[in-house]
């Protein structure tokens, strides 16, 4: 089959129910609407789910490209999160909600701000002795006071109840992790494509701000970093499931890096009407930055990069060779 049968469909999905004004409104309210519903009624969200358990039975390579279709749409709902979550509760032989799931590992007795928090109605959460799905409701829910943010952090006094099975290998960490890479380059795309074009339509004492070498040359960065990403991301989803984690490191790491050039030159190129509420981009560049952050820094991946690199028996070549390349 052409993915791309599979693609344009959920492209054109996600235009219709996560327009600009949709996100608008969903930060305003916390509230998803038909949003959730209509991806629902899709079946995308039983993608990773095999067959036999009634989904689509992709593989993380085929979704990928669907990942990196939600970040180019910034949606603002944990749709990846729940592919991934009801696969390994499918597999797992756990009848999952039909609800939005987050992914969240727990530090103690509580989790860090996490991505579309505030729109779930269940957690998957990996303890010391393998995972649980509780019910949001069920915990404490804070959110992290960033204006119009959609982040919220869950806390328990009691182990979180509800139905539980293994963790898988590297953790919801690296789940995580992974999802933020796409996430990130497929907005970076997006903040590329909305820059490009606003450089070529601006006009500057009688001549576009596009045609002057300097921009140029931020855009030409700019591009790098968007392929980097989409290239890191990529990589990171050819290697299948279970997520090898030295790969997505490698992913995050990346990705992490360029959310911050593709953000910087974006408003640089924008100026103040980069960061005014009314105009698109800033709905973008918050999530960029909102991703980098979320399961893991650039710099907390870099340093289990460099010490997988340290503790291995190889040159760098063949280390990178060997452990950050798929089999």
């Amino acid at each position: 089959m052409d993915f791309n049968e599979l693609l344009d469909p959920f492209e054109r999905l996600l235009a219709d129910i996560a327009s600009s004004e949709h996100i608008r409104q969903i930060e305003a309210t916390g509230m998803l609407g038909n949003l959730w519903p209509a991806l629902e009624e899709s079946g995308f969200l039983d993608a990773l789910v095999s067959e036999e358990a009634g989904g689509a039975g992709l593989t993380l390579s085929d979704a990928g490209p669907l990942f990196l279709a939600l970040g180019r749409h910034g949606f603002p709902a944990p749709a990846a999160e729940t592919m991934l979550a009801r696969q390994l509760l499918a597999d797992a032989g756990i009848e999952y909600p039909k609800g939005p799931i987050v992914l969240a590992v727990a530090n103690r007795d509580a989790t860090p701000p996490i991505p579309c928090g505030r729109a779930a109605e269940h957690v998957l959460i990996e303890t010391s002795e393998g995972l649980v799905l509780a019910a949001a409701d069920s915990l404490a829910r804070s959110g992290t006071g960033a204006d119009r943010g959609l982040a919220e952090s869950f806390a328990w006094q009691r182990r979180p109840a509800g139905p539980g099975c293994a963790s898988p290998a590297g953790g919801l960490r690296t789940l995580g992790a992974l999802v933020r890479a796409c996430l990130i380059a497929g907005a970076a795309g997006r903040v590329h494509d909305m820059t490009v074009a606003y450089a070529n339509e601006r006009v500057q004492f009688g001549r576009r701000i596009g045609q002057q070498q300097a921009v140029q040359q931020q855009l030409a960065v700019m591009a790098e970093q968007v392929i980097a990403a989409r290239l890191a991301s990529e990589t990171a989803c050819a290697a299948g499931l279970p997520a090898n984690m030295l790969i997505v490191a490698s992913a995050k790491q990346v990705c992490g890096a360029a959310a911050v050039e593709v953000a910087r030159i974006a408003h640089a190129v924008h100026g103040a009407i980069g960061i005014s509420e009314e105009y698109d981009l800033q709905l973008f560049t918050r999530r960029l930055h909102e991703w980098r952050l979320a399961d893991g820094s650039s710099h907390w991946w870099a340093l289990r990069l460099g010490e997988a690199r340290l503790a291995a028996n190889q040159s760098t070549v063949d280390f990178v060779r060997t452990q950050l390349v798929p089999a």
